[in-house]
Order: structure tokens, then C-alpha cells, then sequence
């Protein structure tokens, strides 16, 4: 499947050349602010998201981890009365731009959410064709079922469910249904991948296979985890972002962050101190 044009009719567009050190950088923020009517939750956050590398993103709750998320696709404009400022590139394209479609923008950038929300009445099959029909995309026939194979394989369902592929979504454990919702959304074939708290429903069990799954992930696709687990967050990932009310306060090498902060808000909150 090709990768399609952010812009509408596939209009030309000027990438924007990012700065030197954002070369390599999948995602660029810049400037970015965002709101909620008057209350201001995301301040001038700047950071550049590397490409097939898991980013995480800590904090305690209410310190914008998932409205930053969500502003990396466009989502948050979707809540009523929610905005933003500054621009977010990708692939040094400015997603906010007045031509770009965010519906060609969620489909390069796809979303798994904190709890697993597979549609009730669709069969897993279903599910995992759901967000590209969404999309205007109706696979057919021997295509849809490749398709279908490809994205739970991608996901690590495939040989647990390839048997009752007519069976509900709903029907499957947690854990799957977690698995079935990044199938769908590898369905789709996005660039990048944000996982917002994607295992705080989940047993350990089912978390360790998430885990898992994102460290093969990688291979393929940029991720982005937010996760109020900052035992997980030190697994997963290579780069670490700690947000403090609304501010980026560090964003380092995961290593880095956990071993040798260098604000001293970044030490207080990994050690416990507050959160």
C-alpha cells in the first residue's frame, strides 16, 4: 500500500528542513501549547521524536503526557472546545497546515488507547478492517484476508485467533483485545505508532506480551508510549520525555533519564518523592 499524501488531491507541499539535530527525527514538536478551553495543559513543548525508536513519555496525572500525545495526529482538535499552537512535522511536513487532510494524517499516525476498545458488534476480521474503512479504503477478497493475516501477525494474535476470525472482538481476553486494537490500527500501514497507557488495564501477564510486541514493533515503526509506569517506561524504551503541569521539563536517553536526571524535578519524581 502506498503511502498516501498528507495534503488533500495530493497537492504539492514545502517540507519544512529541520535543524541539524533533528535530521533523523521522525516527529519534530515545536512551540507546542495546547488548551482545553481557557486551562493551558501542553506549554511550548519542543522535542524531536527519533524515527523506529520507542519514546516514552512520564509525569504524574494531569501533566499533559496524553493531550501532547494526542495533538501528534490531530486528535485533540477533535474534542470540543480543545486547541493548539505551534506546529508539529512530520517527515518535516507541518501536519497542521491549512492542506494537509488529518484524516491522511491519523492513518499515517495511528493511536491505541488506554483501554481496549475493539467495536462490540464486529468480528475480530471486522475489527481489524475497521479503521480502513474508516479511512474510504474496502479491501476485497483474497486482499482483505491478507491484509486481515498481515495485521494480526503484526500484532502477534494471529496464531491465536487465525480459528475464529467470525467471532466477536469482544470475545477475546483483555490482553487480545489490547492486541487487536494495534492490529487494526497496523492495519492501516501508519509510519508511526502512539500507545497512550496501552497496559494499565491489563494483568501482568498480558502487559508482558504488549511489551514484547513493541519491542518487535520497533523494527518497522516510531513509537510512542505514554505510560504512568516508570518501571515500564525504563524497559520499553530508548528516549524518555518527563512533563511536569504542561511543561517538557527533560527528555533524554531512557538511560540517561533514570540514572543521572539532570533536573532535579526529573530525580524527585523517579525516586518517589512526589507523583
Amino acid at each position: 500500500m502506498m503511502v498516501p499524501d498528507l495534503a488533500e488531491g495530493r497537492r504539492p507541499y514545502r517540507a519544512t528542513q529541520p535543524a541539524a539535530a533533528e535530521v533523523n527525527a521522525k516527529l519534530s514538536v515545536q512551540n507546542l501549547d495546547a488548551w482545553y478551553g481557557a486551562t493551558h495543559v501542553v506549554k511550548k513543548v519542543s522535542m524531536a521524536i527519533p524515527a523506529r525508536q520507542i519514546t516514552a513519555v512520564i509525569g504524574p496525572s494531569g501533566c499533559g503526557k496524553s493531550t501532547f500525545v494526542r495533538c501528534l495526529n490531530r486528535m485533540h482538535e477533535c474534542i470540543p472546545g480543545a486547541r493548539m499552537d505551534g506546529r508539529v512535522l512530520l517527515d518535516g511536513v507541518d501536519i497542521y497546515a491549512g492542506d494537509i487532510d488529518p484524516v491522511l494524517v491519523r492513518r499515517r499516525v495511528g493511536m491505541v488507547f488506554q483501554k481496549p476498545n475493539p467495536f462490540p458488534m464486529m468480528s475480530i476480521r471486522d475489527n481489524v478492517l475497521a479503521g480502513l474503512t474508516l479511512t474510504g479504503v474496502r479491501p476485497r477478497g483474497g486482499e482483505a484476508d491478507a491484509l486481515v493475516e498481515r495485521a494480526l501477525r503484526g500484532a502477534a494474535l494471529w496464531d491465536e485467533v487465525k480459528d475464529s476470525l467470525g467471532k466477536r472482538g469482544v470475545s477475546l481476553s483483555g490482553g487480545q483485545q489490547q492486541r487487536l486494537c494495534i492490529a487494526r490500527a497496523l492495519a492501516v500501514e501508519p509510519e508511526v505508532l502512539l500507545m497512550d497507557e496501552p497496559c494499565s488495564a491489563l494483568d501482568p501477564i498480558a502487559t508482558t506480551r504488549i511489551e514484547d510486541l513493541m519491542h518487535s514493533l520497533r523494527e518497522t515503526y516510531t513509537i510512542v508510549i505514554v505510560t504512568h509506569n516508570m518501571q515500564q517506561a525504563a524497559r520499553v524504551s530508548q528516549k524518555t520525555a518527563f512533563f511536569y503541569t504542561g511543561d517538557l521539563i527533560e527528555f533524554s536517553d531512557t538511560d540517561t533519564i533514570f540514572t543521572s536526571p539532570r533536573n532535579k524535578r526529573t530525580e524527585d519524581y523517579i525516586t518517589g518523592k512526589f507523583g
